[in-house]
């Protein structure tokens, strides 16, 4: 619950949408749902949001899934327990058959609408809804408040694009009282210059001339309750329900956001989301005093470094390091990189164990978890508890054609190791 003042308190439940199958972001989905997915070398994609929450004093948290879920809800236990004197809880709500329903979450709308009854032993005036794979740092509580000023049936955090991004996006059409006049999915070049709305002076400078819509939403409770009863067929908030709740004169407004946020739809927006992590002053500020990222405390030793050249990256505790070179890479949790490596513009996640020094000198002949020595990784993404063999060559590049084994998988001309693969010593992939 989120202090309005000091009589007053919004009364707001959050619901976080696990997504559908993951398919653009196969093969990482392969074994997990999308929320699931590490970042950062030592986050899940899931932290992200359940972190804006908590920072914005929002404390009940439902998570919305249906593929894969197994890794997101031990997460999820083992991270997000509050204490027995605060009402707070991040609670999973996978889809289930029901008498009323057979079916699983057809669309965001529909999971929503099927996880309203799991919310009606709590006391609400608003449901807040977000997305589970993006990556941003947003004050909810200030969305929560203007929404209650506006006396807003939905409000809808927007975020201020230029021409050539607009086309992929639900735009909306915002008056400069911030209501919401009309809206049209990724519309097509020929109209799009009948949809700018009044943005910043420093936005306009910047061509950002279009309001996108973020995939946040705040509805009154009553609001949600009537558009679902009124449209039992709709699935999806963005192309139906939205859409028509702005034709019906329903005060739809729009929360304008200006700071950083990407969508982690696709392996390349993925990639490129973790690399500029490790530029020296990113967008996304995982240093802040007061925005912190919480996680699962994994109580993991600091990372040991011997002898190698580290610039631009992030290497996550628990690491053994004897590399030659790390550049513009992130390394998780729990890596072991052996002698004479290279690795750059890489994403390599770590591991889930430590394998003890006794388990890899006693089975000689096996190739250890981790990266061997010798080894060149560039332009790649190595899931968690990979075994890539000695002087193997990982090398991705942006005119490789899509292709797909038992062991990894190229998605543009990025080579992505499938989890706990076994890369035989002096295996070549990619651009070798």
């Amino acid at each position: 619950m989120i202090p309005k003042d000091d009589k007053n308190i919004i009364k707001i439940i959050c619901l976080i949408l696990g997504g559908g199958a993951g398919s653009r972001l196969y093969p990482l989905t392969l074994e997990r749902s999308k929320p699931a997915v590490p970042v950062a070398g030592k986050y899940r994609l899931i932290d992200i949001p359940i972190s804006n929450c908590i920072n914005s004093g929002i404390k009940r948290m439902f998570v919305l899934t249906q593929f894969n879920s197994a890794s997101l809800n031990k997460h999820i236990q083992n991270t997000y327990n509050f204490d027995h004197f605060n009402s707070g809880f991040v609670d999973i709500l996978a889809a289930e058959q029901t008498p009323k329903s057979d079916k699983w979450y057809q669309g965001t709308a529909d999971a929503v609408r099927q996880c309203m009854k799991h919310m009606e032993h709590h006391e609400y005036d608003y449901v807040m809804i977000l997305s589970g794979d993006q990556l941003y740092q947003m004050d909810l509580k200030e969305m929560a408040e203007r929404h209650v000023a506006n006396k807003a049936d939905i409000t809808i955090a927007t975020i201020p694009v230029n021409a050539s991004d607009a086309t992929g996006f639900g735009i909306m059409k915002v008056a400069e009282d911030e209501k919401i006049k009309s809206f049209i999915e990724k519309p097509s070049k020929e109209v799009l210059g009948n949809w700018a709305s009044h943005v910043s002076q420093r936005d306009a400078e910047l061509g950002k001339h279009y309001l996108a819509s973020m995939g946040i939403y705040i509805f009154s409770k009553k609001v949600i309750k009537n558009l679902f009863a009124d449209n039992p067929d709709d699935t999806d908030f963005g192309k139906e329900i939205i859409p028509k709740s702005i034709h019906e004169g329903y005060n739809v407004y729009s929360y304008a956001y200006s700071g950083y946020w990407t969508d982690i739809g696709t392996i390349r927006s993925f990639y490129e989301a973790n690399l500029a992590l490790a530029l020296p002053l990113p967008e996304f500020n995982m240093f802040d005093n007061y925005n912190m990222i919480y996680t699962r405390p994994r109580m993991l030793p600091p990372a040991k470094i011997s002898g190698t050249t580290i610039k631009h990256s992030i290497v996550s505790e628990g690491c053994i390091v004897h590399a030659d070179t790390i550049e513009h890479s992130v390394v998780g949790v729990r890596s072991r990189i052996g002698q004479g490596v290279t690795i750059k513009n890489s994403i390599v996640m770590g591991a889930d164990f430590f394998q003890t020094l006794q388990e890899i000198i006693s089975a000689p002949d096996s190739t250890p978890v981790g990266i061997g020595d010798g080894s060149h990784i560039e332009q790649a993404i190595i899931d968690k508890d990979c075994r890539i063999g000695k002087n193997v060559i990982i090398k991705g590049a942006d005119h490789l054609e899509e292709l797909e084994t038992d062991l990894y998988k190229i998605v543009d001309g990025i080579v992505v190791v499938k989890k706990s693969s076994i890369i035989p010593d002096g295996s070549k992939i990619g651009d070798v």
